[in-house]
């Protein structure tokens, strides 16, 4: 949104510079005119404003480079500025302009050029030397520029901390998505693996196992890939968001009863990414920390939000402020929710179980 209103705020001023120069440069003309009746230099004046405006209106319809294309409509208008100094009035939007759009250097030089002909032009006007005429354009040009020049900067460092601050929320998300999808894959491969040397010398039951961790490696895989190209998880490739539940409960190494209330509709791909996100989060919690023996995903669907609920039998936990949340697990579900608009809430107490909770309404979707 606010990057929506920087292009909109930069092509309002734009506007507002173009038609200002035209504006000026057309009054120019008018009052040259009908200031030189039967002036020899009104034809000229005419054929070189037409020039100007067409040269100036072609380089906004097709742009072409904007050091050729200034340099062309500044060709023309040192041309007019010496048939009559009036043009001279013209110059603020033709030099914003510049500082606009020229490296900082080329856009000085301008600078330096334009105000040394407003100058000769004002002195030519006086009918001869004024100080005054000499300094004010100095100063105003010398203004305007370093404005401008420090507001380009500002720009610059702005998008280089974008910039910055969007690499760094790509490597939390990168993080996120391989503490929630990868890691309960591997610990749930482990612990197959795990069952299957304690079960050796039973070569049916190992093998049971060995084939199970297969398909989680297989799925951890799937999910690995689908990271790397920013894809949605791999359970819901294909699938209903009820599927890619049971898919997830059916990987977590613990009874889970996965439940749906209410009338099922399609949801944005990204609300069912999340949500599925946050389940895996939430029962590899519960296997990992909760030692919970049996949990249930709820997901209800309401007219304006959905809401998934992970309840765990687990020893429970002293319930925290959210900045005292550590690791990887909360936070990361917690920041899931809220970027779209959401809450995710944990009741939970010693001995008494987790409840988390996540609702993500649907209005904005």
């Amino acid at each position: 949104m606010e990057t929506m209103t920087a292009d909109s705020d930069a092509r309002w001023l734009a506007a507002v510079m173009h038609s200002a120069f035209v504006l000026l440069v057309l009054a120019s003309a008018v009052r040259f005119l009908t200031r030189h009746d039967g002036n020899p230099l009104q034809p000229w004046v005419i054929v070189f404003t037409v020039a100007l405006v067409l040269a100036y209106g072609a380089g906004l319809v097709f742009r072409p480079g904007t050091l050729l294309w200034l340099t062309v409509v500044l060709a023309f208008w040192i041309v007019l500025v010496v048939l009559a100094p009036s043009f001279a009035w013209s110059a603020i939007p033709l030099l914003v302009t510049g500082l606009r759009t020229l490296p900082t250097g080329q856009a000085l030089a301008l600078v330096a050029v334009i105000t040394a002909l407003v100058v000769v032009s004002q002195n030519r006007l006086a009918d001869g030397f004024d100080p005054n005429l000499t300094i004010v354009p100095i100063a105003i040009a010398a203004v305007t520029a370093a404005v401008i020049t420090f507001m380009r900067r500002q720009a610059e460092r702005l998008r280089e901390s974008e910039r910055r601050a969007g690499v760094l929320a790509e490597r939390h998300r990168v993080a996120r998505e391989l503490h929630d999808a990868l890691a309960q894959g591997l610990s749930s491969q482990a612990m197959l693996l795990q069952a299957a040397d304690q079960a050796w010398d039973q070569p049916g039951l190992a093998r049971e196992h060995v084939r199970a961790a297969q398909r989680v490696g297989a799925g951890n895989l799937a999910e690995a890939r689908r990271l790397v190209q920013d894809l949605a998880p791999a359970d819901l490739a294909g699938a209903t968001l009820e599927e890619a539940l049971r898919a997830v409960a059916g990987r977590a190494g613990l009874p889970v009863d996965v439940r749906i209330d209410g009338d099922e509709r399609p949801l944005p791909e990204r609300v069912q990414s999340t949500v599925v996100r946050i389940a895996q989060g939430a029962l590899a919690n519960a296997r990992e920390h909760a030692e919970a023996a049996d949990v249930v995903v709820t997901l209800t669907y309401l007219d304006d939000q959905v809401v998934l609920d992970v309840a765990d039998n687990g020893r429970g936990f002293v319930e925290r402020a959210p900045e005292g949340d550590r690791g990887h697990g909360l936070p990361a579900m917690r920041v899931r929710a809220q970027q779209l608009g959401g809450r995710l809430t944990v009741e939970s107490a010693p001995g008494q179980g987790t409840v988390i909770s996540a609702a993500i309404p649907l209005e904005a979707w």
